[in-house]
């Protein structure tokens, strides 16, 4: 089984990539942030992708959204997300849609090897490997906050309407045209369910939930 790795602490990823071949696995490709992983992936095809969430260079939520990419540019390639926490809206993005080859485990947590390697086993497989954990956080929050269901740029948006700017105001804060800006806030309306109301009442209903009041 050949696996590409994306992992930015040294140790940890040398760790790894023993631990990887002692059960039988080739990583073709060990990486230390997200550009490098989608590279990697785009080059060697492997049977298998392994990434942390927190990677170079904001060491906020690079790989998980990595992950979401490669979902959508390489459809069926199995992801084991390892972390140390939860990110809950990319995770939840991530789970959201086909569940089929997708592992999220939590690296304190991983107390056997031999199961570790089995679970990958399992994600390549086009089987799933969550943590109890992980299950636990998202399952509620994915069915009682549609937020969750933003993408990060869509966040953005609402976060700039909630400031009152106008589309042309957020196209000129995030540098993208208004045409893109009017795809996000309707992408937004329909996430919130917000298609039925007025254009002027959505971008005021949006802002409440944004605001939670």
């Amino acid at each position: 089984m050949r696996v590409v790795l994306a992992e930015d602490s040294v140790l940890l990823r040398e760790g790894l990539v023993w631990v990887l071949g002692s059960g039988g696995m080739e990583v073709v490709s060990a990486v230390s942030d997200a550009d490098g992983l989608l590279r990697a992936v785009d080059e060697q095809r492997p049977d298998l992708v392994i990434t942390d969430v927190r990677m170079p260079p904001s060491h906020t939520d690079e790989g998980l959204r990595a992950a979401l990419v490669l979902r959508r540019t390489h459809p069926g390639l199995p992801i084991t997300v390892l972390s140390q926490y939860v990110e809950e809206r990319y995770a939840t993005q991530l789970l959201s849609t086909e569940t089929s080859g997708i592992g999220y485990l939590l690296k304190d947590r991983v107390a056997d090897v031999k199961e570790f390697v089995d679970a990958l086993r399992r994600v390549a497989g086009g089987g799933t490997a969550l943590d109890p954990e992980v299950v636990a956080q998202l399952l509620v929050r994915r069915h009682s906050d549609p937020l969750d269901l933003l993408t990060r740029r869509e966040y953005e948006v609402l976060a700039l309407i909630a400031e009152g700017r106008s589309n042309t105001g957020i196209a000129e804060a995030l540098t993208v045209s208004e045409g893109a800006v009017g795809k996000h806030i309707n992408n937004i309306f329909t996430k919130l369910g917000l298609s039925g109301a007025d254009k002027d009442h959505r971008r005021v209903l949006a802002v409440l939930r944004f605001l939670k009041v």
